[in-house]
């Protein structure tokens, strides 16, 4: 057995011990959360798109997108995170410290969450608030609907797809600060026990 194989071999060795089992109950909440968030956020797009003007629609648009971009960039910081700090933080009560380690160690929960649910489901969002802003620029210009279509298409795909290759590298290195002052936010929402 040369080297490379016996890398090989310790490499497998170390991931078979790593591996975790998937977690039911987990995938089972993960997919009737995404259920629910998706029809909320489905249910708020389609009620405000008709009744608000296409200026109105491009700021709707844009917020899916941001937050999409947003909730992204939180997954990654939390698997990327540095959790020595995050303890040394913990330890001395440093507010948000305690909610960031739960992230931490929990960070395949969290980043399927951040990355999946919201993140997939703000793609759709804006995505569906394009065709109605599609629409109505195609009426308002009197130009072919596919054209416009196909446009605002492009700018979703161009900011939503840059705006998170931006937003990762971001995250990447600055992934402990970002995760201490995202769960120092979420931390104003937790109820002691």
């Amino acid at each position: 057995m040369n080297e490379e194989q016996k890398f090989k071999k310790r490499i497998r060795k170390q991931e078979k011990k790593n591996k975790t089992k998937a977690n039911i109950n987990w995938i089972v909440k993960i997919t009737i959360m995404a259920f629910i968030i998706s029809i909320v956020f489905s249910l708020l797009s389609e009620l405000l798109m008709p009744n608000v003007n296409v200026v109105i629609g491009i700021f709707i648009m844009t917020f899916f997108i941001i937050l999409g971009i947003v909730f992204d960039m939180i997954g990654v910081a939390v698997t990327a995170a540095d959790i020595t700090p995050i303890h040394s933080m913990n330890a001395k009560k440093i507010k948000g410290a305690k909610q960031a380690l739960s992230f931490k160690q929990n960070a395949d929960k969290v980043s399927s969450f951040c990355n999946d649910v919201i993140g997939d489901i703000c793609g759709i969002i804006s995505g569906s608030a394009g065709v109605y802003i599609a629409s109505e620029l195609a009426n308002i210009f009197d130009i072919n609907i596919i054209f416009t279509a196909l446009i605002i298409t492009g700018i979703i795909s161009a900011l939503t797809i840059g705006g998170k290759a931006l937003c990762k590298s971001h995250a990447l290195n600055n992934s402990t600060m970002i995760l201490f002052e995202f769960s120092k936010f979420v931390s104003n929402f937790s109820f002691k026990k």
